[in-house]
């Protein structure tokens, strides 16, 4: 949270983040437990906070960054989504199996489609700390991808897929793949996207 702390109060722009598998310190503050906040006398997870805005299995209209259609010159606000955790390997928290990640992509499902009716696209980007299965990720159990971001990119066809989780040690290593129509982006340190593509 000190690093999003820093993003924000260095840029001064509207900045999204989502958990990974680690520093998860505040992470019961976005998903209940003893932590929670408390909004008319009922746990609710927070969604703000550090001057960012959590997207953490959240589909979110951004009508403070709007995008203009070059044929059209119609102004759309950038559409993001966001999915925290890792594949389990060890039970901890924010870890999930396949089908659990799956299932939590579903329950995004409704908002995508609201997004194709009244935008004429599910999403531009999604966040995600762990890689899709056999784009960037490694075979060990602790970084291996999920096979339901593949999926996902299939049949809402985000313009990218932005990850971390991989740390990229070798400069050689690839970090830009497309998959379909989407541009997979592994953002381990930082990567500069030009919104739209250029």
């Amino acid at each position: 949270m000190d690093y999003i702390d820093f993003v924000v109060s260095t840029l001064n722009k509207p900045t999204f983040f989502i958990f990974g598998n680690h520093n998860l310190k505040d992470f019961s503050y976005y998903h209940g437990g003893p932590a929670q906040s408390q909004i008319a006398g009922r746990p609710a997870a927070i969604t703000h906070c550090h001057g960012a805005e959590y997207a953490g299995f959240r589909v979110l209209a951004v009508k403070d960054l709007m995008l203009t259609d070059a044929q059209t010159h119609r102004k759309t606000p950038l559409l993001i989504a966001g999915v925290s955790g890792s594949l389990r390997y060890n039970n901890g928290i924010n870890q999930y199996s396949e089908t659990e990640m799956f299932f939590k992509l579903l329950h995004m499902w409704p908002r995508l489609l609201l997004n194709r009716i009244l935008y004429g696209r599910y999403l531009d980007i999604l966040l995600t700390h762990a890689a899709p299965r056999h784009i960037h990720d490694l075979e060990d159990s602790c970084h291996r991808g999920f096979e339901c971001f593949r999926w996902f990119m299939k049949k809402f066809q985000p313009v990218w897929l932005v990850h971390g989780h991989i740390h990229l040690y070798d400069v050689r290593t690839e970090r830009v793949t497309q998959f379909g129509a989407t541009t997979v982006v592994n953002a381990y340190g930082y990567y500069i996207i030009e919104i739209p593509p250029k």
